[in-house]
């Protein structure tokens, strides 16, 4: 049974985070060779976070398990189309003493949608410091699960298949009592029900979760909505800072300093629910106004 059951039965729990699974696990088709697909229920284009998640499973499929990815970057090069598969091809960098470095690259129609490169560490000792965790957040099983606000949420969102248990502090974007605001957006997430135990998968999931409000910060310090504007990541980068799982809780919490040109840019932090900092992520959009 769905640890997010909402009355309006919307569509969650394990066995849709157990496609999201399979999703993820990508076939091989020849050495650094990859194919993977998209689900019957998806937007107009391919969704960011899930074609990060998959290029960055198709780089951990070439290092060894013992290494453990930090980061990534990755430029949205063209949308994606969901009704066709997506040809990940992973280039083998460099493989160091203790760093590992991979590129890999989404291909569609013979043309590049996708690009990233991701570096792969051998755990060591260091040095050990974080900023302190946001403070006041009402614990999520406080707050109403995404499927209870679904009749609010525009367009293909309200049917879509939910492998994530989501949990916004504030109203979401698409509420009519949002008020414009430079607060950071906060968001309680995990996937909704259990994982196996696998770094990397735990490591995509986030990945995949990274893109979901991170953008929607930059429409959060205006008073309009994301039907009155072009919307589109540009590119994404991500670094992992200690181990978690992705099937408990962890705060996402993303703010936009600054927009112009067309581009709107927000930074998202990750943080466990006993305070420690997980991932620190950026991403620039595209954030068009319409013609007049």
């Amino acid at each position: 049974m769905s640890r997010t059951q909402s009355p309006d039965g919307a569509p969650g729990g394990q066995a849709v985070l157990d496609g999201l699974v399979k999703l993820l696990d990508l076939e091989q088709l020849e050495v650094n060779l990859f194919r993977g697909v998209s689900p019957p229920q998806s937007p107009t284009r391919v969704f960011g976070g899930q074609v990060a998640g998959q290029a960055l499973v198709a780089a951990g499929r070439t290092v060894s398990a013992d290494r453990r990815v930090h980061s990534l970057h990755a430029y949205f090069i063209r949308p994606g189309d969901p009704r066709i598969p997506i040809v990940y091809e992973a280039e083998r960098v460099r493989d160091g003493h203790s760093f590992t470095t991979r590129r890999v690259l989404a291909i569609q129609k013979g043309e590049p949608i996708f690009s990233l490169s991701a570096s792969f560490q051998l755990p060591q000792h260091g040095l050990e410091h974080s900023d302190p965790a946001p403070v006041d957040v009402p614990a999520p099983e406080t707050l109403p699960d995404l499927a209870a606000r679904t009749p609010g949420q525009p367009g293909a969102w309200a049917s879509m298949l939910r492998p994530l248990d989501i949990r916004y502090v504030d109203e979401p974007m698409w509420s009519p009592l949002r008020t414009p605001s430079d607060r950071p957006v906060q968001v309680w997430m995990r996937a909704d029900g259990s994982l196996p135990d696998d770094p990397l998968l735990h490591v995509c999931l986030l990945t995949y979760a990274s893109d979901l409000t991170l953008l929607g910060s930059v429409l959060a310090r205006h008073d309009m909505s994301s039907h009155e504007v072009q919307m589109a990541s540009l590119d994404h980068a991500m670094w992992f800072h200690r181990p978690f799982r992705a099937d408990e809780w962890f705060l996402y919490e993303c703010h936009s300093p600054t927009a112009s040109g067309s581009r709107g840019l927000a930074m998202g932090r990750f943080t466990t629910a006993d305070g420690a900092r997980i991932a620190t992520t950026v991403q620039e959009g595209l954030v068009r106004l319409p013609r007049a």
